[in-house]
């Protein structure tokens, strides 16, 4: 069927997932396929395009070499422990190994009730499938470790949320789908051969320098702490970092209620379920290291002497903090056009963010504009621009230009333009869909009339305040 499989993670104990195929659906319909991603994966680009992918994508059919199963994880939800998770409206297909050697998991989104449903339809409404196949990708091109989308299909069923809504399935491409919280359902159960065998499974998977657990704790924390600081240069709020959300692969992963700032609010929280706050853009670097605090205490179990492994994986969590700064440090030295990152850069960064906030300029057309002469009128304070300008001519490179332009988006998937997008599909019109799919997968490009449209900030009424999971 044009997919080549070749699957690990099912071969791990079965009581770390339920083993189970697709619900199938009424009138499956393509909506979009990443040709260029099938490519990378080794599948089959005529049959990709085909009918026959198609109910393969909406979960009617499990093609040959497939074994489809949904994982078993728990999870710190809001900083609350919930001691049984999983996948409740995913299926993993199976894994491959791309063209560039890379395996890869193939999972569909929305593909109906499993064991772990905990009362949930299973499904995914048209607009959670949108939003999250238009940012992956966007952030794909933006250079930011992601779990990708291959396809987009509707099932021709209704799902029923505030209101009835038409049903999609997202074909979701990972380095994998194991998760802190994975790490940590088989801890709290006292199931050391389990976790053991977790462990061995990421360890030749995407850490293969890994020789024991504390290898393994520096890996997660190096990647998060990077991933995070990829994150805040772009001005993108994940909105749910719970722990069953945090890949150990150092993937972006769960793109429900994200979102990117348009004016720059450190504060800032779109998730509506989010109501205190934990995961405001400017917590995200410390909800990270939380993150590899608990992935630590789930791998103490694997530890000889798991009084000496808690001494040790402290230290191995409190280096998050620097790792972080360091990773920080180089994305908006990036945006400055500084090709060698020194701490004394901090203090015009951070200066440079606080006139932005006080001045409630947009993140990303800010640093865009940097390098122009339009910089002035992103900032309310001209003269206080002017100041910080002449500090920050005084130090970047002659080659600052070429940097900051690989560096600062012209376009970001803006939540006003994601709605806009949602709401004509809704209506049967896709084409603004593909219009700004295409944008966003060139964020770096000189902007033509229809770049320059979605590099807009959105208008007091055009703005989006909240953004919701779709479950």
């Amino acid at each position: 069927m044009g997919i080549e499989f070749d699957n690990s993670f099912a071969k791990l104990p079965p009581r770390m997932f339920a083993r189970l195929a697709p619900v199938p659906v009424s009138a499956p319909s393509k909506i979009v396929v990443n040709t260029a991603l099938a490519a990378v994966l080794g599948i089959d680009l005529d049959w990709v395009e085909s009918e026959g992918a198609t109910e393969v994508f909406a979960g009617n059919t499990v093609p040959d070499g497939a074994d489809p199963l949904a994982q078993l994880y728990a999870g710190h939800q809001f900083g609350q422990w919930n001691p049984q998770l999983g996948d409740g409206r995913a299926i993993l297909l199976g894994e491959v190994v791309g063209t560039d050697g890379i395996r890869r998991d193939i999972q569909l989104k929305g593909s109906g009730q499993t064991p772990f449903s905990r009362s949930g339809d299973g499904r995914s409404a048209l607009g959670p499938v949108l939003r999250e196949y238009i940012v992956s990708e966007a952030m794909q091109a933006l250079g930011v470790p992601t779990t990708r989308s291959l396809a987009a299909v509707m099932t021709g069923d209704l799902v029923y949320r505030e209101t009835p809504q038409p049903g999609a399935i997202l074909t979701r491409i990972a380095q994998s789908h194991i998760r802190v919280g994975t790490f940590q359902i088989h801890a709290a159960r006292g199931d050391r051969d389990a976790l053991n065998a977790l462990q061995t499974l990421t360890i030749d998977r995407h850490f293969p320098e890994a020789k024991d657990p504390t290898d393994l704790l520096d890996g997660v924390v190096i990647r998060q702490a990077s991933l995070v600081a990829q994150w805040m240069g772009l001005g993108f709020i994940h909105g749910v970092m719970n722990t069953d959300n945090c890949s150990v692969a150092g993937e972006t992963i769960d793109y429900g209620p994200c979102a990117f700032m348009d004016t720059y609010v450190p504060g800032k929280v779109f998730s509506s379920i989010d109501q205190m706050g934990r995961y405001a853009y400017a917590n995200q670097p410390a909800i990270a290291a939380w993150n590899c605090a608990q992935f630590a205490t789930s791998l103490i179990p694997l530890m000889p002497d798991q009084e000496a492994a808690i001494e040790i994986f402290t230290e191995s969590v409190n280096r998050f903090s620097d790792a972080y700064k360091t990773a920080w440090r180089k994305v908006f030295a990036a945006k400055l056009g500084l090709t060698d990152p020194r701490e004394d850069d901090d203090a015009l960064i951070e200066d440079l963010l606080v006139q932005m906030a006080q001045g409630g300029s947009d993140f990303t057309n800010t640093f865009a504009s940097l390098s122009t002469t339009d910089a002035p009128d992103q900032f309310a304070d001209r003269d206080a621009f002017s100041r910080w300008e002449k500090r920050w001519i005084a130090r970047r490179d002659n080659g600052f230009a070429a940097i900051m332009s690989q560096a600062n988006p012209q376009v970001i998937p803006r939540n006003h333009q994601i709605e806009a997008v949602i709401v004509a599909a809704l209506a049967g019109d896709f084409s603004k869909f593909h219009e700004m799919l295409a944008v966003v997968t060139a964020p770096f490009d000189p902007l033509n009339d229809t770049g320059a449209a979605y590099a807009r900030s959105p208008t007091q009424a055009e703005a989006v305040t909240r953004t919701f999971c779709g479950t």
